[in-house]
């Protein structure tokens, strides 16, 4: 059985010769294939080489164009630190207060240089895969971009005290997280992962207006491009794991 059909059938509830390994390794592949972790952020021919060295050596069944959260970030003006062997931070946040939201475009992913070299590493992963091995595509969820956007603490501060204009950044955040997901899809992503960490800060009231209807949006609009999704939010999620079951992943 190859990757490709164990990862498929398991989603479709089929048969499987054994548990698919759908392991995150982001710098453990760089290290695995002896370069840096900034030059695998920096060049998709070193992120794709480094995935499936992984594949190869230690049964991974998908091949990720996972890197950092600064993707899109990079796209919106985020300027971005690429630490050796750490992982890329924004130098400053973008958003300093709240009126810098209205300065925000949604943006062709084409005219964003990271969100570019991602969508040519899911092209050049899609080249070397073939239909062995499902190539997975990746996006921030709409909360976490927020806070990649702006600090963590003023999100947060603002879901509770300025609720109208986080539902704008949080909707300009979901459109370009979908057209980024539709460039990687027509470059040959099977799944599109969707990482939305900073949806384990907040508990059940803030997650259902705040994070569940804008990842159901990001979801199916996904769907309606004939790929599954991957949500991938790191934390303790008990709190929210009800909500987390309506928002449609796959």
């Amino acid at each position: 059985m190859t990757s490709f059909e164990r990862v498929m059938n398991r989603l479709e509830g089929k048969p499987v010769d054994r548990i698919p390994n759908l392991s995150i390794v982001m710098m453990f592949a760089a290290k695995e294939l002896g370069v840096s972790f900034s030059a695998c952020c920096s060049d998709h021919r070193l992120l794709a080489d480094a995935a499936f060295v992984c594949h190869e050596r230690y049964g991974i069944d998908m091949v990720c164009a996972i890197s950092d959260s600064m993707r899109e970030a990079e796209g919106f003006g985020t300027q971005v630190v690429f630490p050796e062997d750490g992982v890329p931070y924004a130098s400053k946040m973008r958003l300093q207060n709240l009126s810098d939201i209205d300065t925000l475009k949604v943006i062709d992913p084409s005219l964003g240089r990271r969100m570019t070299d991602t969508v040519e590493a899911v092209r050049l992963m899609g080249q070397r895969a073939g239909r062995d091995v499902p190539v997975v595509g990746w996006v921030e969820g709409p909360l976490a971009e927020c806070c990649d956007l702006m600090d963590m603490q003023h999100v947060f501060i603002n879901l509770l005290d300025e609720p109208e204009a986080m539902h704008g950044l949080l909707d300009i955040c979901t459109q370009q997280g979908i057209l980024f997901a539709k460039a990687q899809i027509e470059a040959g992503a099977h799944i599109m992962g969707i990482g939305d960490s900073a949806a384990s800060l907040v508990g059940p009231t803030l997650y259902e207006e705040f994070v569940l209807p804008y990842q159901q949006r990001m979801i199916q609009a996904i769907h309606g491009m004939g790929v599954k999704v991957k949500l991938h939010i790191c934390g303790n999620i008990s709190p929210v794991m009800h909500l987390v079951a309506q928002a449609g992943a796959d």
